[in-house]
């Protein structure tokens, strides 16, 4: 039975932990702490219910003393300090922890006791109860929740009625066993006695296992008076005892003026809010699914396009403009299907940025640096596959920001700035692209430290470093192991894993460019597809093979004649716009057989790119662009260098996606490799 309901339960404990993750910042960061507070006790009383129910007893005890405490803070017996913000951190850390052990199917390895042990201990060890008085009267038992809007207009529409509106104030006995099922009890009797206008704790948030006795407030509307509902109030066991208090007259006179006011408002901005959810969870696995049916369908609906034009060249009867108008709509239809199936795979960006406010509070404390950090975007919606996978890439680049590019404060005064360094993330769409932003005010990038590294390091020699421009040799940043960091910490320096960074993000079809300016500050602009699923690619054809390239790699085709080409060290390269592109033959690469085809003395060159590097393709054929469902490769054949998957086109073959940046990397390191040969040659 617990298998059945584990995914359930670990999409719950997902949001739950998001939800504390926000609350706890907010907790830091906010005046008005009230809120803050409930949304967190709220979160753990969840959790607790829920791992006990599954059996995790382990979560069960560690969110029952969050818990415990967050209902301290709530009714202001304890105070709001940071060493109450470390220790809630910890815990959700440890919660975390908890989750991967249950994702992962093992147990045992997370101990909690030393957590447990803090979470008990606090109390006593940083604050000083407020005793309350042993005198004090049933009055001040429960203290009087604040109305809302929808609050003052129920006691506006009830006093219209000729009801009695009443303050009610319930103790339940230390003694009664399941405080929350007499409490429910008590609300369900007089709620048919009545309105019920608001409750204090809802019976749903009750402490079962406690010591102490349960204060309810109830506001209530009724034909009774107060002594009316105290005596059927006497009815009830385990009821320490009561207080009736009638609402007062000028309580009443400014709930009616109040919800006049609010309401007015409210009907000129506001629309209609629907009470009932207007969403479903559905399985990752269901969504593949239906995306790779969409798939097929897509490719069908290509080969019925295909069908369609042979026979409007053999025949010209109705029978072929039922079948073109067929064609037409099933087109639409798969389309609209398609974009359907998109949208449900979307999520907003919002689920991946969420995470960073924490990273840059935890790096802050660790670096001794003061950091803002500004989220823009985070309603962009992007393919939920390419947010998981993006998320390390964003993780190294941020950071490496912190630690390699904001300076200290105290730098930054000496510099003019403000001490406070600022890290932006914003998203956005951008050509049918996810664009992302990552930059900051830091010190940038100094291409000479980034010659004069990539020499002390033997990447380079000092007249290949020389050569460079201040772009490539910015770029040396992407180069395996490099960096500029002059020590090695905990978080490392700027260039450490950025080649992952880049490779990572070059596999997802994705791109990403640096713009820095030495003292300002640095930005990393990363461009990915919307999804992974459906791209719009080039068809080619070469050495009787048809190809396919990304539209989103491809900068401009042109035609040239065999004799356009110039010969650079042996390799052929064309000069366009004063810029040499080398000249890539995909026979060559991918060792196929030359046809007559392919030695024809006029090309059609496809000029592709990775960033700002550029390479063109040799093609015999151009085919035209169309939509393209994407393919593994499966784990038979595996990876294959310059090849990110396939597709089936609507003739049944099978045609190669290229992976460009593949190409381009592998075409340089057979450069470098020409170059390091002939300088040996020539020593």
């Amino acid at each position: 039975m617990q298998s059945e309901y584990r995914e359930l339960f670990l999409e719950e404990l997902d949001e739950q932990l998001e939800v504390m993750d926000h609350g706890i910042l907010k907790l830091e960061q906010e005046t008005d702490k009230k809120e803050a507070v409930q949304s967190l006790f709220r979160a753990a009383h969840t959790l607790k219910g829920s791992s006990a129910a599954m059996g995790f007893e382990s979560m069960k005890l560690l969110t029952h003393e969050m818990e415990h405490l967050l209902d301290k803070v709530r009714s202001e017996k304890l105070l709001v300090c940071p060493a109450l913000i470390d220790l809630l951190f910890q815990v959700l850390d440890h919660l975390k922890l908890l989750k991967m052990e249950i994702v992962e199917e093992v147990g045992g390895y997370t101990d909690i006791s030393s957590i447990l042990l803090k979470l008990q201990r606090f109390e006593d060890e940083f604050f000083s109860i407020k005793k309350s008085s042993a005198s004090s009267t049933v009055r001040n038992h429960g203290v009087k929740p604040k109305l809302d809007q929808a609050d003052w207009m129920k006691v506006t529409e009830y006093v219209q009625q000729q009801l009695h509106v009443h303050w009610i104030t319930i103790r339940i006995s230390a003694d009664c066993l399941i405080k929350g099922a007499r409490a429910y009890i008590i609300q369900a009797g007089l709620a048919e006695t009545g309105e019920m206008i608001l409750v204090s704790p809802d019976a749903a948030d009750v402490e079962e296992h406690t010591d102490a006795p349960l204060d309810l407030v109830i506001l209530h509307a009724c034909a009774m008076d107060a002594e009316q509902l105290m005596e059927y109030l006497s009815g009830y066991t385990d009821i320490e005892s009561a207080y009736v208090e009638p609402l007062q007259p000028e309580e009443i006179e400014t709930s009616q003026s109040q919800s006049q006011y609010e309401f007015k408002n409210t009907n000129e901005t506001s629309a209609p809010v629907k009470s009932k959810s207007q969403t479903v969870r559905v399985s990752v696995e269901r969504l593949e699914h239906l995306m790779n049916l969409v798939g097929e369908l897509v490719i069908d609906q290509k080969r019925i396009h295909q069908v369609e034009q042979i026979q409007k060249r053999r025949f010209s009867d109705d029978s072929v403009k039922e079948l073109s108008h067929i064609s037409d709509h099933l087109s639409r239809v798969i389309g609209d299907l398609q974009d359907s199936v998109m949208k449900a795979r979307m999520l907003p960006i919002e689920h991946l940025l969420n995470r960073f406010p924490r990273m840059i509070r935890d790096l802050s404390r660790d670096l001794g640096k003061e950091m803002d950090l500004i989220i823009e975007g985070k309603e962009t919606e992007l393919d939920r596959t390419l947010i998981e996978e993006i998320s390390d890439p964003l993780i190294h680049l941020i950071r490496n920001a912190a630690d390699h590019g904001i300076e200290t404060s105290e730098v930054r005064s000496a510099c003019g700035k403000s001490p406070k360094g600022m890290l932006r993330i914003r998203a956005a769409h951008e050509d049918n692209q996810v664009v992302i932003y990552v930059e900051d005010d830091g010190a940038g990038i100094h291409s000479d430290k980034m010659k004069d590294s990539a020499v002390a390091k033997g990447v380079l020699t000092r007249a290949e470093a020389e050569a460079l421009s201040d772009r490539e040799a910015v770029e040396l940043i992407f180069r395996p192991g490099f960096s500029t960091a002059s020590r090695v910490s905990d978080v490392s320096g700027r260039g450490v894993g950025m080649d992952i960074v880049k490779s990572h993000i070059e596999k997802l079809n994705g791109l990403i460019e640096i713009e820095t300016s030495p003292g300002q500050g640095t930005q990393f602009k990363i461009k990915l597809p919307l999804t992974l699923a459906i791209i719009e690619g080039l068809l080619f054809r070469t050495a009787d093979q048809t190809l396919i390239i990304p539209m989103s790699n491809i900068a401009e085709i042109v035609r040239i004649k065999t004799d356009d080409l110039i010969l650079l060290r042996g390799k052929p390269v064309i000069r366009l716009r004063d810029q040499i592109i080398p000249v890539s033959r995909l026979e060559e690469h991918f060792h196929m057989k030359y046809t007559e085809t392919s030695l024809k003395q006029q090309y059609s060159l496809i000029i592709a790119g990775s960033a700002e590097k550029r390479i063109a393709l040799v093609a015999d054929e151009l085919l035209g662009n169309q939509e393209i469902v994407v393919k593994s490769l499966g784990q038979y054949i595996g990876k294959v260098p310059g090849i990110a998957g396939g597709t089936i086109l609507g003739d049944g073959n099978v045609a190669l996606i290229l992976e460009i940046s593949s190409l381009i990397n592998r075409r340089e390191k057979s450069r470098m490799q020409g170059g390091l040969l002939d300088e040996r040659q020539r020593a």
